[in-house]
């Protein structure tokens, strides 16, 4: 058994040249999907952007007696991004490394999104899996999320807890997932290198304050997003449908940037559009 809460936070690498899809689509010799080990039990995978655009970024964390996949990207057909077989050749390795008897998979979103979401139906039958479905009764009621969206929740994958923090505003059951094992903070679309869309001013408000309060004493490492979408000049992001970002920022962010969000939220209350900020651009919806 594994001792997930031994030297937690643990440290990993995020010594990784995101693929970035290529000038012609058609022609990128890349696989689909891009699979970066930050531990040997927590993997990050990237769709490849040749085969989506958005190329979302996804989270394969394993615990002693399941492994949660968190969000299942932007394309169906397993024919153009097979996702299920990756996910069933990494569980098999890391099962080959630390033998179980019966193991379990969980599949759960950041948000419900359809570039979040698209294949989950790959999973459909998958032995010993659940699926959480996206629509907010179905998130609240799996993960006991009770007087939504101010109390938190916890994951245990057996012996590796997850906090669940309710994350509205880009999205009505958006969850943010911060892992004790590793103090990573998925945010999902709720804050990541690109345009952060706000649907719900007052919700997304208050998840960040949410955010910013959680945060407050305990060792975060990195805050990863689920895409990336700004160029490395400030300010300057890829236009929406771009298929080759060749001059990509890092992924990761930390909660200097979750206080510039706070600010820049109230710096712009009351104005519409898209106001850049720097690492991110707030694009409001409504």
């Amino acid at each position: 058994m594994i001792d997930f809460l031994l030297d937690a936070p643990v440290p990993g690498s995020l010594d990784a040249v995101w693929h970035a899809g290529w000038p012609s689509p058609k022609h990128d010799p890349a696989p689909e999907i891009q699979v970066h080990a930050y531990t040997p039990d927590t993997l990050i995978l990237r769709q490849n952007k040749s085969v989506h655009y958005e190329a979302p970024f996804l989270f394969l964390l394993f615990g002693n007696e399941r492994a949660l996949l968190i969000d299942t990207g932007a394309t169906a057909d397993p024919a153009h991004f097979p996702l299920r077989a990756t996910v069933d050749a990494l569980i098999e390795e890391w099962l080959t490394r630390n033998p179980r008897g019966r193991y379990g998979l969980t599949v759960a979103h950041t948000h419900g999104h359809g570039d979040h979401i698209a294949g989950d139906g790959q999973f459909a039958g998958r032995p010993d899996t659940t699926i959480v479905g996206p629509e907010p009764d179905e998130v609240t009621a799996h993960f006991g999320l009770d007087d939504w969206p101010h109390r938190t929740a916890e994951l245990d994958l057996g012996g590796r807890v997850l906090d669940l923090i309710p994350g509205p505003g880009h999205q009505a059951a958006a969850l943010v997932f911060h892992d004790r094992h590793t103090g990573l903070l998925l945010t999902g679309d709720s804050l990541y290198p690109g345009r952060l869309y706000v649907e719900d001013r007052a919700a997304y408000a208050d998840t960040v304050e949410r955010l910013v309060d959680f945060c407050a004493g305990r060792p975060i490492t990195h805050l990863l997003g689920c895409h990336i979408e700004m160029t490395t000049q400030p300010n300057t992001d890829y236009p929406r449908g771009t298929t080759h970002q060749p001059d990509e920022p890092p992924l990761q962010l930390t909660t200097t940037h979750l206080h510039d969000l706070r600010r820049a939220l109230a710096q712009t209350a009351g104005r519409s559009g898209s106001h850049p900020c720097g690492a991110f651009i707030l694009v409001y919806r409504d």
